[in-house]
């Protein structure tokens, strides 16, 4: 349980920061061995936990901005275009995380090398980007271009260490969209990933047994996810009105050195 909460905290920060939820938990069970010993049927429960709570936060923390976006969506197509950029901007990681599974399971997520790799590059990435971008387009400036592209860069997320945040604040960062309005439609956009994501878990053989034998270790998980998403959120969107990216770049080497000295020791 004390591996649990500890992951689930950590899930729940590195979800919304651009430092990557899926290299962490990797680098924490792998290298730490913190969270080693669960079990396949409390892994799977708990990670559909962690999809669910992180989904939560968004949605009660935007819950405003998200029912205008769909109800203007719906029903004022000109005025709703956000909606179905964001639906766009959805189905390129969408299409390669459900064909090249596997391939991502079995090969990049065994790779720790490799995520340290990525962690330095992206890190690197981010903050060049965003320091050398001059145009401050706001988000009702995105044209559907725009959202494919940043669509685009999301597929790399699927590989640990690029982190699904860091790459689409980026490309729109490079895009030429101001900081607070890039991390706003990466928030945005998390929620039809990350529904997907937990409708795809929900749909796997057994997972409603699963969830019912630990209802427990369920509840702790949306839990975590959901007070340390909230807090996350609000921390970058504040963070980012005064200060670049630096900071996540210092981190994300740090931790990308540490990973490959422990390796190659």
């Amino acid at each position: 349980m004390i591996d649990i909460i500890i992951l689930g905290i950590i899930q729940g920060i590195a979800e919304f920061l651009p430092i990557s939820s899926s290299a962490h938990l990797i680098i924490f069970r792998e290298v730490l061995g913190i969270g080693a010993n669960i079990s396949n049927n409390i892994e799977l429960a708990f990670d559909l936990a962690l999809h669910f709570g992180t989904l939560l936060a968004i949605i009660i923390y935007f819950f405003k901005e998200l029912w205008q976006i769909l109800i203007k969506g719906l029903t004022k197509p000109k005025e709703g275009k956000l909606f179905w950029y964001l639906i766009l901007a959805t189905i390129p990681a969408g299409i390669v995380g459900v064909l090249f599974e596997d391939i991502f399971d079995s090969f990049f997520r065994q790779q720790l090398w490799l995520i340290a790799l990525a962690l330095i590059i992206m890190g690197i990435i981010i903050y060049l980007v965003d320091k050398y971008s001059k145009i401050n387009k706001n988000m009702q400036e995105i044209k559907w271009y725009h959202a494919l592209i940043i669509g685009c860069a999301q597929v790399f997320a699927l590989i640990p260490g690029f982190s699904r945040s860091g790459t689409t604040i980026t490309a729109s960062r490079a895009l030429g969209i101001n900081r607070e309005d890039s991390a706003k439609f990466s928030f945005y956009l998390s929620v039809p990933v990350v529904a997907g994501a937990a409708l795809f878990s929900l749909i796997k053989d057994n997972t409603l047994t699963i969830i019912s034998e630990n209802l427990v270790i369920f509840g702790t998980g949306i839990l975590i996810s959901f007070i340390s998403g909230l807090l996350c959120i609000s921390f970058l969107l504040k963070y980012i009105k005064k200060h670049d990216f630096k900071i996540f770049m210092i981190y994300r080497i740090i931790l990308g050195i540490i990973v490959l000295l422990v390796l190659f020791k």
